[in-house]
């Protein structure tokens, strides 16, 4: 006899907090539920705390968000052009072939470690505002991701593989801030997309919780805390 799964449960304040979006906008997509068709809305609550707060099972809203963030674009055929060329952010989501211009930066802002860091950073001599750079990506790094993005699927032309992760000592300073990509390496990933996936799933409960968000809503952790998620891991391997 096969044993029905127990759903994860969040209300709108944790599922917004674990994709860096604001809690008024899950109360948005909640609310415009009935005027979406069937697939396309955001899904129905699970239930209800206590206190009466809505909460949603986290790996259907996992499934909705990632069926978002992973249009079809596997008969696009980017434009030719040179693969060190840099693009900005509307660039980069026309040459990927999506018609809304603010793509990238939508996948930047809600969904970390989901699309690629950008290459370049240009600074911007009159902002006050810190980490407020114009991004750019290499037309390579774009085509890359496009061959081994999550949910793309093997088809023709797919011949790139995933960037490789980068080494990351085990005995560096256990206070020392880590990202997505380092995190990943430490903790036995084989690219930043699975541990992203992995996280959002709930599975590394120890990095639920970041002990530093940069400007750009990205998180990062000390290297005393991955570690201490890998040897939890381990333990239940």
């Amino acid at each position: 006899m096969t044993s029905r799964r127990t759903p994860r449960l969040a209300d709108a304040a944790e599922i917004a907090a674990a994709r860096n979006l604001a809690v008024s906008r899950i109360y948005t997509l909640a609310k415009e539920r009935p005027l979406n068709a069937a697939g396309i809305a955001f899904p129905e609550p699970a239930g209800k705390k206590a206190g009466g707060a809505r909460v949603w099972d986290v790996s259907v809203v996992d499934e909705w968000f990632a069926g978002r963030q992973q249009p079809r674009l596997l008969e696009h055929a980017p434009p030719t052009r040179d693969p060190q060329d840099l693009l900005t952010a509307a660039e980069a989501s026309r040459f990927l072939g999506y018609k809304n211009p603010n793509q990238v930066t939508t996948f930047v802002r809600e969904h970390p470690g989901y699309f690629p860091e950008p290459d370049v950073v240009e600074e911007m001599p009159n902002s006050k505002k810190p980490d407020s750079g114009r991004r750019l990506w290499r037309v390579q790094t774009l085509l890359d991701w496009m061959a081994t993005r999550p949910g793309s699927g093997k088809h023709a032309g797919a011949k790139r593989a995933a960037p490789a992760l980068p080494e990351v000592p085990v005995d560096g300073d256990p206070d020392e801030l880590l990202g997505a990509t380092q995190a990943a390496a430490l903790l036995g990933y084989k690219s930043v997309n699975t541990f992203s996936s992995s996280l959002s799933q709930g599975n590394l409960p120890l990095l639920n919780t970041a002990d530093e968000r940069t400007e750009r809503g990205r998180r990062r952790w000390t290297r005393r805390r991955i570690l201490q998620q890998a040897a939890q891991r381990g333990s239940k391997q």
